[in-house]
């Protein structure tokens, strides 16, 4: 399974964001899509995702049956900052996504199950989403995504803020989900980038570029790297 991106421009006004974007994502990876902050990379995965709509491109899929379009329940969005229904008990929150993706569902399990697969406490589960921590929140955001098994996976800058018990787990938790889909993984933070993802892309001046680690554990290329986002901060 493939995952193409075909000349994907977008602008705000007069600002060029993204530029005439060609690139393929392949099943069983994690892309660390890399850059600085404001380089594009929360439009890139608006605009995958359909939240804002692309100034001209397309993305489809390409499987063992062919080419199709690319369509809703193919992509799950972590944001950097959760979007949870904070009126909602984690109970609550997460039998209401699992009633309404009945029959959907594949190897359905337990609630609790579930809890306990992301180590979410007994005694938090009753709690209201608004009283949990970020990490939690984040936690439940995964959760669902790995109930759902989107092909794709877009991860929005998700590990920033989280502690570093919580950011561990995570990380784990996503070198054991990496088979059967595609993970694209947002930062802009090289050393995590390179401890958790197969690929690394840079995107600078609008366009992605694919870095290979090897380069990157040399001195010399992560000083090259780091000039050229330092560049772009200033155009």
């Amino acid at each position: 399974m493939k995952f193409i991106i075909q000349h994907l421009s977008k602008n705000f006004d007069k600002k060029q964001v993204l530029r005439d974007i060609d690139f393929t994502f392949e099943e069983g990876k994690i892309y660390g899509l890399l850059g600085r902050n404001g380089a594009g990379k929360t439009t890139l995965f608006n605009c995958i995702n359909g939240d804002i709509r692309a100034d001209s491109g397309k993305f489809y899929m390409e499987t063992e049956n062919g080419e199709r379009d690319l369509e809703p329940e193919d992509i799950g969005y972590v944001l950097s900052t959760p979007t949870v229904p904070e009126f909602m008990t984690g109970r609550e929150f997460l039998k209401f996504f699992i009633d309404i993706h009945e029959g959907k569902i594949e190897n359905p399990k337990s609630l609790d199950e579930y809890f306990d697969y992301m180590s979410i406490a007994p005694e938090d589960r009753n709690k209201l989403l608004k009283d949990y921590s970020h990490g939690m929140k984040n936690k439940m955001q995964m959760l669902i995504n790995i109930i759902a098994r989107p092909n794709i996976l877009l991860l929005d800058e998700p590990l920033t803020s989280l502690d570093v018990v919580v950011a561990e787990e995570m990380k784990s938790l996503l070198r054991s989900l990496k088979g059967g889909r595609i993970t694209v993984f947002s930062t802009h933070l090289l050393d995590l980038a390179l401890d958790l993802c197969d690929e690394i892309v840079l995107l600078s001046h609008g366009e992605l570029e694919i870095v290979a680690k090897s380069d990157l554990d040399s001195r010399e290329f992560k000083e090259k790297i780091i000039a050229a986002l330092k560049e772009e901060e200033h155009v």
